[in-house]
């Protein structure tokens, strides 16, 4: 696989990484997870050049860590650029006692302490002294996020974290970031249906050399066409909560892969390899985390980074309406 560079002066990586959420968390919970096979797909993944391994530790809380240390393990550490997240707290509890409580209802806790007892705690998760991108997964609105971003800093200073990144912000908060430490990258949703960051949060991006790091590319697996129907969706998935997915929202929906499907069949690839192709298209910084705990899955996204679209293509693929229902 091609490569590209987070940011102006973060680690190489290949253009498509790996997000490793719904190996342990949120999508269809019901099937019983095979660690086994989620640890072969990371294995596939980096063989594969997608060397961007992104988890959180909120995911699970903490068995995604888990799963990826087990995985990374054995000489796989050095293969992989390992991403990880603090400041979203599942649940209401923190890594280790003392770390601080989350901001009340928010689910968020950006205080200084949190962020230091959590890179503790995700390093000795992942079986690793340090990590290669160490992210901020919210801003916590009853912490001033200089002072979250500070403690973020640490982890560059103290040699836990080699560069850190924020996610699902705004231009102003990463000036504000910024005038503290540099941010490497930014993760927000983006997909064919979720094109919020591209009028400010895109353009600031690549005008400061940030790389943009889009989760959900696949619109949470909707773009790729596996879902028709609500009765589609696993019972015990999260995706059952969601607008976009109410049958109403997904009869309309449906028209966006219909869509998509039709690009597909012109360039002959598939309505997924179209979708992240759409994204690696917007630019150089772009850096799509598809995820998935299928092998057969995992080589079909590989795979979008040699689609080549065409003018046409991309217009065709701008000209999508926007979708019925909010994303949350």
């Amino acid at each position: 696989m091609r490569t590209t560079r987070l940011g102006s002066d973060g680690p190489e990586v290949g253009v498509i990484g790996l997000g490793c959420m719904g190996m342990t968390a949120s999508y269809d919970m019901a099937t019983p997870r095979v660690d086994a096979t989620s640890i072969s797909v990371i294995h596939q993944a980096l063989d594969l050049g997608m060397t961007l391994i992104d988890t959180a530790d909120a995911y699970g809380p903490y068995t995604n860590e888990e799963l990826v240390g087990r995985a990374l393990a054995g000489g796989h550490r050095e293969r992989a650029v390992l991403a990880t997240k603090v400041g979203l707290v599942r649940g209401g509890s923190t890594p280790t006692t003392g770390s601080g409580t989350p901001s009340p209802g928010s689910g968020r806790n950006g205080r200084p302490e949190h962020v230091r007892a959590s890179i503790d705690a995700s390093l000795r998760r992942l079986g690793t002294d340090r990590v290669d991108l160490y992210q901020l997964h919210r801003v916590d609105p009853e912490v001033p996020l200089e002072e979250t971003w500070g403690a973020m800093a640490e982890t560059v200073a103290t040699g836990k974290a080699r560069y850190i990144g924020l996610s699902e912000v705004t231009v102003e908060e990463i000036r504000r970031a910024q005038a503290v430490h540099p941010v490497t990258s930014v993760q927000s949703e983006l997909s064919l249906w979720t094109r919020d960051v591209l009028p400010e949060v895109l353009p600031y991006c690549e005008e400061q050399g940030i790389a943009l790091l889009p989760f959900s590319p696949l619109g949470r697996g909707f773009l790729a066409g596996r879902f028709s129907s609500f009765e589609d969706l696993p019972q015990d998935d999260f995706r059952r909560d969601l607008p976009r997915f109410q049958q109403d929202a997904l009869r309309t929906n449906l028209a966006i892969v219909a869509r998509v499907r039709e690009v597909a069949e012109r360039v002959g690839a598939t309505p997924a390899q179209v979708a992240l192709a759409w994204l690696l298209a917007q630019g150089r910084q772009v850096v799509p985390i598809p995820g998935t705990k299928t092998p057969r899955y995992l080589a079909e996204n590989a795979a979008a980074a040699g689609v080549e679209l065409s003018t046409e293509d991309l217009s065709d693929l701008e000209a999508l309406p926007a979708p019925e229902g909010t994303r949350y």
